[in-house]
């Protein structure tokens, strides 16, 4: 005669054979049945992007991007404005020709003053010998040339800022695609296990429901992350003016932070901005100081070779005269005072934005400096949280198995642990976005 205690023992052990049993023949079955699944959730790509690492694509994009090239173009524009302001200061040779048919000869007393037919050819060379209005242009359009090129620095930064965005925006989404593809392996790893109790008659239906709900619910987070990687390796594609999407092939390293004082330093003397800002007023004001150019006479000398046939009583056949010509501005309405008004102005307005600026750049660098630092703690406590909800859900799934506790412990413990380690790769990605801005906000960064 068995007792109670000896019919539940036999009742445990049958239990747990069954479920052996069972879970080796749903491994087979899930081995065999593998690479349809696989085919299924993950399609192949007709053609894979191409990949760049970040100094790669920053590259390709300095080559390709709109905004450089129209500022390569200025500084080419640039450089003509300096061949023409230049041009008014150099020699000048003119050369001119007249063809002239009158109805008769002009005559008086029998004698030909003006012959029905006349031809006439001369050269005119014009040398300016003082014109310190025109070599002071020559010089602010010299300055200017050195604008486009420092504004052509700043456009350069600009874009690498956004590469390197874009770059680190395509990281975090496949670390994003990882994180839910392991959450996914977790809880169809978890609902085989529960419909397999099921099946053998030891677990209940609302578990082998609920862990099929999880598997469904991380499976369509999957597809939203790796929606969110193909738009965002679209977007790096654009700015590296790529008719498709682009690749990232490394992980990105930053170079190290600086400290608070260092970096403000910087951002007034690294950043291409501050620097163009405070190139603008210098030119500005040197353009006021030349203001007494527009009072300096010119003096031109010029000399023209002629020929005049017929000759007349007073053109001989071939001849040729000089002048010097000096012009003394007296009176021009109000123009070159009008014109120092206007320069000041200029001053004060490019004065005011430069300041504008570095208000701005030292902003930048404070709200960076502290991002970071906030980025860095908080990724040490997600990395840390993301481990404790690992283990946490390791146990629930122990626990379960051993009949210590109840699906829904291990269905929260799989939610809590994808969340914390999504949770653990924005934080990582926040950290680098830091890092990126802090670098851009200083000047320093290295592309």
């Amino acid at each position: 005669m068995t007792t109670p205690k000896l019919r539940w023992g036999r009742r445990m052990r049958a239990e747990r054979a069954l479920i052996v049993g069972t879970a080796a023949v749903a491994c087979v079955l899930q081995l065999l049945a593998a690479p349809c699944q696989v085919a299924a959730d993950e399609p192949v790509a007709a053609s894979a992007p191409a990949s760049y690492s970040l100094q790669q694509a920053i590259e390709v994009a300095l080559r390709r991007e709109p905004r450089v090239s129209v500022a390569m173009a200025e500084i080419t524009r640039a450089e003509a404005l300096v061949k023409e302001a230049r041009s008014a200061a150099f020699p000048t040779l003119v050369g001119n020709a007249a063809y002239t048919h009158l109805d008769h000869d002009r005559q008086l007393n029998g004698r030909v003053l003006s012959a029905q037919n006349q031809l006439g050819a001369s050269l005119l060379l014009s040398v300016p010998l003082v014109s310190a209005q025109r070599w002071a242009q020559t010089s602010h359009a010299s300055d200017n040339v050195a604008l486009s090129r420092l504004s052509a620095q700043d456009v350069r930064r600009q874009v690498a800022v956004a590469v390197a965005h874009s770059y680190l925006a395509v990281v975090v989404q496949h670390r994003a695609v990882e994180v839910n593809e392991r959450a996914l392996e977790n809880a169809r790893a978890h609902a085989d296990y529960a419909h397999t109790r099921f099946a053998g008659g030891v677990g209940n239906r609302l578990d082998d429901v609920r862990a099929a709900q999880e598997v469904a619910t991380t499976q369509a987070q999957l597809e939203n992350t790796r929606a969110s990687l193909a738009r965002a390796r679209e977007a790096l594609g654009v700015l590296l003016g790529l008719d498709g999407p682009a690749e990232v092939a490394d992980t990105v390293v930053l170079p190290e932070a600086p400290a608070l004082e260092p970096g403000l330093s910087d951002a007034t003397t690294r950043r291409t901005d501050v620097v163009a800002g405070s190139e603008r007023v210098k030119t500005s004001k040197r353009v006021v100081n030349d203001g007494w150019t527009d009072y300096v006479p010119l003096l031109t000398a010029t000399l023209q070779p002629f020929y005049q046939n017929p000759r007349s009583p007073t053109l001989p056949l071939t001849g040729w005269q000089a002048q010097l010509l000096l012009s003394v501005p007296l009176y021009d309405g109000g123009l070159r005072s009008a014109t120092a008004s206007e320069r000041e102005i200029a001053v004060a307005e490019n004065q005011t934005q430069l300041e504008a600026t570095l208000r701005q750049a030292k902003s930048e660098v404070r709200v960076a400096f502290e991002v970071l630092q906030r980025a860095d703690a908080g990724l040490l406590l997600a990395a840390q949280a993301a481990k404790l909800a690992a283990d946490a859900l390791q146990m629930a799934n122990l626990a379960y198995k051993a009949g210590a506790t109840s699906d829904i412990e291990v269905v929260d413990a799989e939610r809590k642990a994808r969340d914390a380690e999504t949770a653990a790769v924005v934080a990582e990605d926040n950290a680098r976005q830091a890092r990126l801005d802090l670098l851009a906000a200083t000047g320093r960064l290295p592309y």
